[in-house]
Formats: C-alpha cells, sequence, structure tokens
C-alpha cells in the first residue's frame, strides 16, 4: 500500500468497518467521555483511551497539547507504528475522537478515519460488541509535531482577528457564546467568531452521526464560514471542537485548525480581547 493511499476514507460507516475488522494494520480506539461505556461493549478488538491522556494535564492551560514526550509514550503505549490506520470512536458523537484525529494529524500521522456515530451507530446497525478489553502490543512510536499548522497558539489568533478569509468556529453553547455563562473570569467571545453548537452538526434521528454534508455547509456558509477560508475552531477546551474541526475536514474545509487553549486560556486573561 502506498503512503497515498488510506485503508479507509476519513468518515467510516459502521458496516465498512465491520467488514475490515480483521485487518491487521487497523487499530481501533475508544475513546469515551464515560470510562463504563468501553466496559459496556465495545468494537470488537478496540483498544481503550483515557481521554485525559490528550491533555497536557497541567500549569494555566491543562487542556494545551502534550508534550512530544508524552504524546510518544502514548502512541507507543495504544501500539502505533507508522502503518497503522487508525479508527477513532467515542459515546458522545465525535468530541474526544475528534480530538484524538486532530493529535494524530498534528504528528502527522494522517491515516485515519473516525467511526460515523461512534459506538450508537455501531449498536444501531446491529453490529457485534464486544465485552472482552483489548490489550494493545506496544510499539515504539516516536511523536513529533510535524504538522504544527493544525494548531494555532493564542498570539497568532490575536494578531490575525478581523483578517480577511480568517474565521473563528466557536463550538461552545450559544449561552457561553454570549457570555450568559462559563467558569472563566471573562465571559462572552473571541471578537468577530461565529457560534455553531457542536451537537448542532449531529444527526440526532441517526445515532449521533454526522449531519447532512449539504444542509451543514449551507448553514456553515449563512454563518460566514466556507470551505476556501482559514478557519479556527475552539470551544472551552478542545474537547467539542476536536468534533467540529472533524466535521470541517468531512466537509471539504482544507484549512481548518484548531486552538487548544480554547476559551480556558482566552477567557482567564486580562490582554485578550472579548466580545459579548
Amino acid at each position: 500500500m502506498s503512503s497515498e493511499e488510506n485503508l479507509l476514507p476519513l468518515i467510516v460507516e459502521p458496516e465498512q468497518l465491520a467488514a475490515h475488522l480483521e485487518d491487521p494494520q487497523l487499530l481501533i480506539v475508544d475513546v469515551p467521555l464515560k470510562t463504563e461505556s468501553y466496559q459496556e461493549g465495545h468494537v470488537p478488538g478496540a483498544v481503550f483511551l483515557d481521554h485525559r491522556r490528550l491533555l497536557r494535564g497541567e500549569g494555566q492551560v491543562p487542556n494545551e497539547v502534550p508534550s512530544p514526550e508524552a504524546l510518544s509514550q502514548l502512541f507507543s503505549s495504544l501500539g502505533l507504528t507508522r502503518d497503522t490506520h487508525v479508527v477513532a470512536y467515542d459515546d458522545e458523537g465525535g468530541g474526544w475522537a475528534g480530538r484524538l484525529l486532530w493529535t494524530l494529524e498534528l504528528i502527522g500521522h494522517t491515516r485515519y478515519s473516525y467511526l460515523n456515530g461512534g459506538i450508537h451507530a455501531w449498536r444501531q446497525t446491529g453490529q457485534p460488541v464486544s465485552h472482552e478489553p483489548t490489550s494493545p502490543t506496544p510499539s515504539k512510536y516516536e511523536a513529533e509535531i510535524l504538522h504544527p499548522q493544525v494548531a494555532i497558539d493564542r498570539l497568532e489568533l490575536q494578531e490575525r482577528l478581523g483578517e480577511k478569509g480568517f474565521a473563528i468556529w466557536d463550538a461552545r453553547s450559544p449561552a457561553e457564546y454570549r457570555g450568559e455563562k462559563g467558569e472563566n473570569k471573562q465571559l462572552g467571545h473571541i471578537p468577530g467568531a461565529v457560534n455553531m453548537e457542536w451537537t448542532e452538526a449531529m444527526d440526532k434521528e441517526r445515532a449521533l452521526r454526522i449531519r447532512d454534508y449539504a444542509e451543514l455547509v449551507t448553514e456553515l456558509e449563512a454563518l460566514g464560514l466556507t470551505p476556501d477560508m482559514e478557519v479556527i475552531t475552539h470551544c472551552q477546551s478542545h474537547h467539542r471542537s476536536g468534533f467540529t474541526w472533524l466535521v470541517g475536514k468531512a466537509l471539504g474545509f482544507e484549512n481548518i485548525r484548531g486552538y487548544a487553549g480554547s476559551w480556558k486560556e482566552w477567557g482567564n486573561r486580562d490582554d485578550t480581547p472579548i466580545e459579548k
């Protein structure tokens, strides 16, 4: 298989994944919001990942990206190799799975897919579930930040506010966006940011799969977000926006970036501009 060719598309349906379960190149990762979701039944062969390992977990911005050393340990413990194709899913419609895939993109590991709808869609289509935990075979994965452009830091974001063709998708709730709720020093939103809550991109009638692409593109366009723009997405901790980043990629937004600091960083400073 050439390095250009991926085993599965970016967004994979339960039936497609079911046909590939025996593939030795596949690493299926269940990264649920609720730990017990994995014990209650997971995709056969899926390994469990504690979503907290996708965050730095310390310092003023604990939701920042872990160090390359920590990422090397994380991906080695999962058994990732350069040839592995990762399929990520979760129990909440794509937040933590998206954050995992964004992290893989950051380290230049571009062989990955999202199981559309996660465990809910898997169960809904009557696929087999396993209750046996899968132990990964550890590898030696050296993680480096090879695609830094998939992330953006506060300084660049602040510098580029108001630039033509540069837009911000705030994936938090409308109340957080309007500055009516939140647990930060400052409430509100980044100047010029537009708001579509992450769950608005999920199809509640179809086990939380990504909604109809044409409808989503139309709605995002109405907000001023088009696939030709450079779009920055964030929430409070770049967990909900892990999913909106993934949705952007699925919709053909070539230049969609995640702001890992998110509102946790922006809303707790005195030198960041804020709109309500």
